[in-house]
């Protein structure tokens, strides 16, 4: 199939997790009867943002968040990037993506590789290292459509991770993420754009509406960029559905009139996959 449609949910999340949850099943469910054939949440999408809230709100997957989504795609028959929720493990926390197929299937968990550790002067401190565990594995899942590849907000900007999504025949990357007020306007849609044009794939990024009263206040803006480096559609700030028509005709016309996968100097250079 050359043409699928793809949703972000940019969801209004409260710091009440079961409201979050149902809010979240029933714009999923809006965005299949658009007919979306797959659907993304944001990060933290059952949990306000921050490292005193990650211990609080973490389950286990699967766990009554998971279920849920695994639920709801079985009833909609559609894939569903599960955002991401603070995920608890043998005694370690993780930023993680569940993955759901049409029956309902977990096909993948993605537990986020970069922390997010930065300190902008004036501006921004943030150190989810201080509860979290980076993930350690790349994360792929096939659909009839296409090959998609997972990242979650920090992840995007490490250009590798991309191009090792690239090189396993991924056609869209999808990133859950909560970039902010400081990052947000100066980062957001270069990055997107940056990935797209560099491996000639779609980028999709999720992100949480905006809450200006928030002790973390996301940059909202959930956006998808087409392998040309255009902007297909983006979100406000405010809790909506973006939706994007995915054409895999246009991204292999574009890897043909400007062919920089069979042009790249291996005898130079390289990027590879430590482990699978």
């Amino acid at each position: 199939m050359a043409t699928f449609r793809l949703a972000l949910i940019q969801l209004q999340v409260s710091s009440i997790k079961s409201e979050n949850l149902t809010r979240a099943c029933g714009l999923i469910r809006e965005a299949s009867k658009q007919g979306a054939q797959i659907v993304s949440l944001p990060e933290c999408f059952n949990s306000p943002y921050g490292t005193k809230y990650f211990p609080e709100y973490a389950e286990k997957i699967p766990g009554d968040s998971t279920q849920k989504l695994s639920e709801v795609a079985k009833e909609c028959s559609i894939y569903v990037i599960g955002g991401s929720i603070p995920e608890k493990d043998a005694g370690k926390l993780y930023n993680t993506c569940a993955v759901f197929g049409p029956d309902g299937t977990l096909l993948v968990k993605h537990r986020k590789l970069h922390l997010f550790d930065i300190d902008v002067p004036g501006k921004i401190t943030f150190q989810e290292s201080e509860t979290l565990s980076p993930g350690d594995s790349f994360s792929t899942f096939d659909t009839p459509y296409c090959s998609v590849g997972l990242g979650i907000c920090y992840d995007i900007r490490f250009s590798e991770l991309a191009q090792i999504y690239a090189q396993r025949g991924c056609q869209l990357l999808v990133y859950p993420g909560a970039f902010n007020l400081t990052t947000g306007p100066a980062h957001w849609e270069l990055l997107q754009r940056g990935r797209a044009v560099d491996n000639q794939v779609y980028v999709a990024t999720a992100s949480p509406a905006r809450d200006e009263k928030a002790s973390y206040v996301a940059w909202g803006h959930s956006t998808v960029v087409s392998p040309w480096g255009e902007v297909l559609a983006k979100a406000g700030t405010e809790e909506t559905i973006v939706y994007a028509d995915i054409d895999l005709k246009k991204l292999a016309e574009i890897r043909q009139q400007i062919p920089i996968f069979s042009q790249k100097r291996s005898d130079l250079y390289a990027v590879e996959a430590k482990k699978s």
